[in-house]
């Protein structure tokens, strides 16, 4: 019997390892890098740019293709707004979920007690975040091209719908350019795998800049509200998560747990739920067995409009600055805060930093000082990291409950340890 291994170059110890172990190893040697060469650190940085820089010029095209190709692949209009509901219905209902963890949290280990901080009178000035209606009024580009090129997520998801929508509508004529954005598709399938490959270096690099730019001694004071964020982060993934996996999908949620490594990974260290899109979609069909047309239209939407995590950190830094000036809320200002974190979710770019806008609209709404913003914001990178992972996750469970509710999940592949290309749903 011939072995048609001879001669052909093996894969090594680090080349057989899963991605996610790779990036977790880059992730320790980066921190040990930082506290080690502290703000020299930052020569290490550009490693990390070059990877994000990958990264986003993955987005556009990306979620482009990915939502023309799902909306074409869904020849039933009907199917198409029955998944899009269900999809909607979910984001917006973990996202009130998550918040009220937060407000809980932070309500039970009051991390800004005691602090005694004084409002100035004025406020520091701060990005004005968009208004609902000011949201609404700008779902439609007036130029695509021009939303294309300036990655306006919203306009772009708008006008790949209606454009998917139209080619399903002209029938066998758009078949020519179904094709079209079908290869198109697969080959930004294929350069988010080439990518992929750099994430582990470009981990390294981010991690000893953040590490080396705050070191440990600039944490301590909020070392408090760090721990309360991700304790509650945990909490929504493990319960709530996992938990409607197994409830309302009756799936094993151990498997959907293992699925979220990669893409968890990638979240945790590019703090842009956009940007792991990449990952996420992958894991999505190839560890849980939702179908291409699933996973490329729900996906995309929950990279927009999906900020379980960001909404959950709002709960808890609300609270933070509550009570580091004093000042006491009512019921009502929680039903507010639950309220304008859910609609402002809607409008909330999933890229790095994007949660200060939320925040700064959450404080004004509730009358709290602005100044509050600045506090937070000096740890702002940290909570990021968490708060993308969360939204990442709900990405991935909200595609797999739609996916098994229109019998377009692969069971097969979800209750499967390993995972073969020959396998994987079409």
């Amino acid at each position: 019997m011939t072995n048609n291994t001879v001669g052909q170059k093996q894969p090594g110890f680090w080349g057989k390892m899963p991605l996610w172990q790779k990036i977790f190893i880059g992730m320790g040697l980066g921190v040990l890098a930082g506290v080690f060469l502290g703000p020299d650190a930052e020569f290490l940085k550009p490693i990390g740019t070059l990877f994000v820089n990958a990264i986003k010029m993955l987005i556009v095209p990306l979620i482009f293709c990915s939502l023309v190709v799902g909306v074409t692949s869904m020849e039933d209009s009907r199917k198409m707004g029955r998944i899009g509901a269900k999809s909607v219905v979910l984001y917006l209902g973990t996202t009130a979920v998550a918040i009220t963890i937060g407000l809980v949290f932070g309500s039970v280990f009051a991390p800004g007690m005691g602090l005694n901080m004084v409002a100035n009178e004025t406020s520091t000035v701060v990005k004005e975040a968009p208004t609902l209606v000011q949201t609404f009024l700008n779902l439609i580009p007036k130029n695509p091209v021009n939303a294309l090129a300036a990655g306006n997520i919203l306009q772009i998801i708008v006008f790949a719908l209606g454009l998917g929508i139209a080619l399903n509508l002209c029938g066998e004529k758009a078949k020519p350019a179904v094709a079209v954005f079908e290869s198109l598709a697969e080959a930004m399938y294929k350069l988010t795998e080439l990518v992929m490959k750099l994430a582990p270096y470009g981990v390294f690099g981010l991690m000893a800049w953040v590490s080396g730019k705050y070191g440990i001694e600039v944490l301590l004071p909020l070392i408090k509200v760090i721990a309360v964020v991700y304790l509650g982060c945990v909490v929504h993934v493990i319960v709530v998560y996992a938990g409607l996996i197994g409830t309302i999908g009756r799936l094993n949620p151990v498997r959907y747990l293992k699925a979220l490594l990669n893409p968890a990974a990638v979240a945790f260290t590019t703090t842009s739920s956009s940007g792991t899109l990449p990952a996420t979609i992958k894991a999505s069909r190839e560890e849980l067995g939702v179908s291409k047309g699933v996973a490329s239209f729900v996906l995309p939407l929950g990279a927009t409009i999906n900020m379980d995590g960001t909404a959950l950190y709002q709960g808890v830094c609300a609270l933070f600055i509550a009570q580091a000036f004093g000042i006491d809320l009512d019921m009502a200002d929680y039903l507010l805060i639950i309220m304008t974190s859910t609609l402002a979710s809607i409008g909330t770019a999933g890229v790095p930093g994007a949660g200060l806008i939320m925040l700064s609209l959450v404080l004004t709404t509730v009358g709290l000082p602005i100044e509050g913003l600045a506090i937070v914001a000096g740890i702002d990178r940290i909570l990021d990291m968490a708060r993308t992972s969360v939204n990442v996750c709900g990405d991935l469970m909200v595609s797999a409950l739609v996916g098994k509710s229109e019998n377009e999940l692969d069971e097969s592949i979800y209750n499967k340890e390993g995972y073969s290309k020959e396998t994987n749903v079409a």
